[in-house]
């Protein structure tokens, strides 16, 4: 279950930084349910930046974890940022960052909206 509510988090982290942040956008793909597909791209891309950021993210992070240092924290943010990229590489989601700066500022939108939606919301 928890699975499932951190894909709903990531999606509508994902749905606000496709608002605020151009380049980013979200349901470019048909799945055949008509007006449903929109939130069907918008979930399974939750749901894959989920699993990206579980498996693949930390294996990034601890291969720069100099860099990291060098930077003080920094360099998380390009590390989200990539890991966004990555998921928009997937193109059966229908889900597109168009660029890497769109992807930083998506990343960052997404980091802040996903850490309060997880304060505000209960496990």
């Amino acid at each position: 279950m928890k699975i499932v509510w951190r894909a709903l988090i990531n999606a509508a982290a994902i749905a606000i930084a496709a608002f605020f942040v151009p380049g980013i956008t979200y349901g470019n793909t048909s799945y055949g349910y008509g007006d449903a597909d929109k939130y069907i791209s918008l979930l399974l891309t939750g749901l894959v930046l989920g699993v990206v950021n579980a498996f693949i993210r930390p294996i990034i992070e601890l291969i720069s974890a100099p860099i990291t240092c060098l930077t003080l924290g920094l360099f998380h943010f390009v590390i989200g940022a990539l890991m966004l990229y990555l998921v928009s590489l997937v193109s059966a989601l229908g889900f597109q960052v168009n660029g890497i700066v769109p992807a930083f500022l998506g990343a960052i939108v997404i980091a802040i909206v996903g850490l309060v939606l997880s304060w505000i919301l209960p496990d």
